[in-house]
């Protein structure tokens, strides 16, 4: 007698995803999905996505989502949730969106201690306009405006978004996490969920950081591109909760 093993989630639609082959987005998508639906909260969970490879995600989450302006999604989510205090409400946003044009909504939607949920998804590069240097590039990473590899000199280092975040007071819970391989696919999802726990105990805001590839801009096949994020991404941007509240560890 056949067993099901696995289900799509009710948490995504059964619209196809129109993530480039090997692009991690549909994973963080699905643990995204599973948690609101592990939590019964689908039918009252408000998502915002800005502009960037995330932009058609009304597409794919089965819930309710608002469009925003390029790095305003932490705004738009403060003004939604204060309207509907009783909704769960999250952005799902990219490093050039949140790091970049969104850095001080990321910062005072943090300092504000805004009970919604940030999904942060770091990839080291702008991904929908053509692949330019994010603030996450590593040094020494091409991109479209760094053809010879970004240079500390002229661009700095890489903003660390998770450690920045993790001295404010209002951010209760911060974690970065990878997709990379199965074990720390399962962190990740549990990473989520916490975060997403945060919100509906009312204590303040949450963020997990997300490490994902690019195989396109990047340059490489998806296999090499989760070799490449191991090598390359996880000594510059260590894994690990940078902040969290008793009930949450």
């Amino acid at each position: 007698m056949a067993t099901t093993v696995f289900e799509k989630t009710n948490g995504l639609t059964d619209k196809q995803f129109h993530y480039c082959p090997g692009c991690t987005h549909g994973i963080i998508h699905r643990l995204v999905a599973e948690v609101l639906e592990e939590l019964d909260v689908l039918g009252d969970t408000i998502g915002v996505a800005p502009v960037g490879c995330s932009v058609l995600a009304y597409d794919y989450f089965n819930c309710d989502m608002h469009e925003a302006s390029h790095g305003r999604a932490p705004a738009v989510a403060t003004g939604i949730k204060r309207v509907r205090p009783d909704k769960v409400v999250f952005s799902y946003q990219g490093d050039g969106d949140l790091a970049a044009i969104g850095t001080a909504e990321a910062v005072h939607v943090a300092l504000r201690g805004e009970k919604i949920t940030t999904i942060f998804v770091n990839n080291a590069i702008y991904g929908m306009t053509g692949g330019q240097m994010a603030p996450t590039t590593l040094i020494g990473q091409k991109s479209t405006t760094s053809p010879y590899g970004r240079s500390e000199e002229l661009a700095g280092k890489p903003l660390k978004v998770s450690e920045m975040l993790a001295t404010i007071d209002g951010a209760v819970f911060v974690e970065r996490v990878s997709v990379h391989d199965v074990p720390n696919i399962r962190k990740a999802k549990k990473a989520i969920k916490k975060a997403f726990e945060v919100q509906l105990r009312g204590e303040g805001y949450g963020i997990v950081e997300v490490l994902s590839t690019c195989p396109t801009n990047w340059g490489m096949t998806p296999v090499d591109s989760l070799a490449w994020l191991k090598e390359n991404m996880l000594p510059y941007f260590p894994l690990g909760n940078f902040r969290t509240t008793e009930e949450a560890k």
